[in-house]
């Protein structure tokens, strides 16, 4: 490849670098949850508006934002995604520009990927694309595993539905800059399971006038989890994980008479899920038979597994080599679920996973830091497989 078609690499210069740094920052003080991003959206239309682009829609599926560069000619729309929410967690990271609210954190570096792919707009700006269009997509409720649904099921998704979709997330535990990327399944499908047990409260010294939830709760904790089984790298992974029990009220007087369990059911595809889930409602079922319970299951927090299509991993490849990063297949597929999947329905979708430094604490830790270089090395990438798919 020539210098003269390689121009777009380093497309950022030190001042727009800094602006793009100084942005993040902003956006890691004012942090807001999954449904919540309105001041987010906003910053990023203000931010990335003044690049010029040729149609900004908001509102998408909540607060989703889609920023679109025309190219000069007809041809397919390729959609850049990144995440607009923050985490429930208390930061204690001791930076100088740490989320300013209480409880609240940009603790899984959302912040960080929605400044990688605002950098785009810089150089789009200066030159777009000789076909097609770039849209850059500032997705909503990633956390909550709703966001993209909202996005794809509003309306007006229909005017920049995409040919290709690619997307990136940092990783802490890898070296910074390295990436991880294959093609097939690189992300579990998952779903939380509220069970909710209803019996009868008693005399604590009268029990047995009651109904309790406890001998139901006390079995279905491990026999939820027993339901695990196999490598995620194989055809038969599935993982039950106890996140939340509790039963009756705080006193010493009143035997309980509700319980409540939360778990998160895990497969290594969409279609192992219905057998999953299944068998857990089974459990619930006959534990809550045996004691005399009426139950209520309901489900949150669904994520459908994420797929690299083998053609959206090419153009990610060739990127990667291009701009000089290296890459593997890693530890694909995590267990770990992500919200992107669904952009890959449809249309030919990939996420790689680039490296944010051995030793450092993980994403959703109260000390965890996005680290500021990711943003130069992600957004070259990112303008490279703009520039090879559009020109």
């Amino acid at each position: 490849m020539t210098s003269e078609n390689r121009n777009y690499d380093h497309f950022l210069t030190p001042d727009e670098e800094e602006e793009l740094v100084a942005f993040r920052h902003e956006l890691h003080r004012h942090p807001e949850l999954s449904g919540e991003e309105e001041k987010t959206a906003a910053r990023v239309v203000e931010f990335v508006g003044r690049r010029g682009p040729d149609k900004v829609l908001t509102g998408l599926g909540g607060h989703g934002v889609a920023v679109i560069f025309e190219g000069a000619e007809p041809g397919p729309t390729l959609l850049v995604r990144s995440e607009l929410d923050a985490l429930p967690i208390q930061e204690l990271s001791g930076l100088d520009y740490s989320s300013e609210t209480p409880g609240k954190a940009h603790l899984c570096g959302h912040d960080g990927h929605t400044t990688t792919v605002a950098a785009l707009a810089y150089g789009l700006e200066k030159q777009r694309p000789a076909k097609g269009r770039v849209v850059l997509m500032f997705q909503p409720a990633e956390e909550t595993g709703a966001g993209s649904a909202a996005v794809i099921a509003d309306p007006r998704y229909g005017e920049i539905r995409p040919d290709m979709a690619i997307s990136l997330h940092n990783m802490p535990g890898a070296p910074i800059g390295h990436a991880t990327l294959a093609p097939g399944i690189v992300c579990c499908a998952s779903r939380g399971m509220e069970v909710r047990l209803t019996g009868r409260t008693a005399h604590a010294s009268q029990p047995e006038t009651g109904i309790s939830p406890m001998a139901a709760l006390s079995a279905l904790m491990p026999a939820l989890t027993a339901l695990g089984g196999g490598d995620v790298k194989g055809e038969r992974f599935s993982m039950a994980t106890v996140t939340h029990a509790s039963m009756g009220e705080p006193a010493y007087g009143v035997a309980p008479g509700a319980g409540r369990l939360m778990a998160t059911l895990r497969t290594r595809s969409d279609g192992e899920m219905a057998a999953l889930v299944a068998a857990a409602e089974d459990l619930v079922e006959r534990a809550a038979k045996e004691s005399g319970l009426r139950f209520e299951i309901s489900y949150d927090d669904i994520f459908d597994a994420s797929e690299n299509h083998p053609d959206a991993v090419r153009l990610l490849e060739e990127a990667l080599d291009a701009r000089g990063v290296t890459h593997d297949a890693g530890d694909l597929p995590f267990r770990g679920s992500e919200d992107f999947g669904r952009f890959g329905q449809g249309s030919k979708g990939a996420m790689f996973f680039l490296g944010a430094g051995e030793g450092r604490p993980h994403v959703h830790n109260p000390d965890y830091v996005f680290p500021d270089e990711l943003i130069g090395i992600g957004s070259g990438v990112f303008m490279h497989a703009i520039r090879s798919y559009l020109g």
